[in-house]
């Protein structure tokens, strides 16, 4: 039997909904960042998926 939580997708591949705790935990994963730092980036750039990954690359 399989997790349904283990194959969770945001419902919009190309925005991080960082108000749905699924969600932000997903793109936590996806991005290898973590919580504050994934909220810190969309306060600063929005939630575009892209934009996101730059903002989050460029504090490395």
């Amino acid at each position: 039997m399989s997790d349904p939580q283990n194959k969770l997708e945001p419902l919009d591949p190309g925005r991080v909904n960082s108000m749905d705790p699924a969600e932000l935990q997903y793109w936590c994963k996806e991005l290898h960042c973590t919580e504050a730092e994934l909220k810190d980036a969309v306060s600063k750039v929005g939630e575009h998926v892209t934009v996101v990954r730059q903002q989050l690359a460029s504090r490395r």
